[in-house]
């Protein structure tokens, strides 16, 4: 089973059909056994970075997905989550964040002729050996909604970027650690690849 975190931050169905249309179970929950349970973790997610984090520790969750991190079980941010992984926004001064992995996100700058949010699609610059994007098209176009991005610390947790006014860490892997800035469940057959590609990691 595929936990999909529920904390009311949305996003939810559509991770959960893509799945279901990959003939995986996926389940929308808050329960710690059950996620701390799962074969794989996805924490979806949009709206802004210190509301989540403020309901992830409402519903008691902070501490269970850095469990879930401890105990290796394969886990994946979407959009929001994949923010809410780094320590730090820029749109929320003085929230942390999960802080699974060392980063910030930071906001766009402005530049003329750039509609802020980020909202489309934009083709994506694979790193080599990238295990999210096995058996998908090289530069790809997947679809994104945001108005913050990430700045990873460490290159080599980047697993893939796209120009958008700048150079976007769009994905991040380390270990059983993912995370995807756009949306795979809403990127058509790439998206649902890339997924499928996550149900596969050990």
């Amino acid at each position: 089973m595929i936990a999909i975190i529920d904390y009311d931050a949305g996003n939810l169905k559509s991770v959960e059909k893509a799945l279901q249309f990959l003939g995986e179970e996926g389940k929308c929950t808050r329960d710690a056994q059950e996620i701390l349970n799962a074969d794989k973790v996805i924490l979806p997610g949009v709206g802004a970075f210190g509301e989540a984090m403020e309901k992830l520790g409402h519903f008691g969750l902070i501490e269970v997905l850095q469990d879930v991190v401890k105990r290796d079980i394969p886990f994946l941010g979407i959009c929001l989550g994949l923010q809410l992984m780094f320590e730090s926004s820029e749109e929320a001064p003085g929230i942390a964040g999960l802080s699974l992995l060392p980063g910030k996100i930071v906001a766009f700058p402005k530049k003329e002729g750039y509609k802020i949010p980020h909202m489309g699609w934009n083709s994506l610059s694979i790193h080599k050996d990238a295990r999210l994007f096995r058996g998908v098209e090289k530069e790809p176009y997947v679809y994104f909604v945001h108005s913050y991005y990430l700045e990873a610390m460490e290159q080599s947790d980047v697993a893939a970027t796209t120009e958008y006014i700048t150079k976007v860490h769009a994905s991040v892997e380390h270990g059983n650690l993912f995370g995807c800035q756009f949306h795979p469940e809403k990127s058509g057959e790439t998206g649902l690849q890339i997924l499928r590609n996550f149900c596969e990691v050990n």
